[in-house]
């Protein structure tokens, strides 16, 4: 979702499609996920112990992150206030 975002408003990409760039990005990510040690206790990566991205891809999605974070509260509220709960949690 907040790749989608980034890569409307950067790419001026469709609603359903990713530029190539966002989409080797977000594959990227799930697969980082997928293989987390942490599952479904992960906390976010702000708060993570081992930081699983290499350095450019890092720098990719904090840089998507900066980008959509303030408008997911307004496009996906719910899942926004979700993702601060889980930043809160230890």
């Amino acid at each position: 979702m907040m790749i989608k975002l980034y890569c409307k408003g950067h790419h001026h990409s469709a609603d359903s499609e990713l530029c190539y760039e966002c989409q080797e990005l977000l594959e990227y990510a799930t697969t980082r996920l997928n293989h987390c040690k942490f599952g479904e206790s992960k906390p976010t990566c702000a708060k993570c112990t081992v930081h699983c991205y290499k350095s450019e891809m890092r720098k990719k999605i904090q840089e998507t992150m900066r980008y959509s974070g303030p408008k997911v509260i307004y496009n996906h509220p719910i899942a926004a206030i979700r993702h601060l709960l889980d930043g809160l949690r230890k």
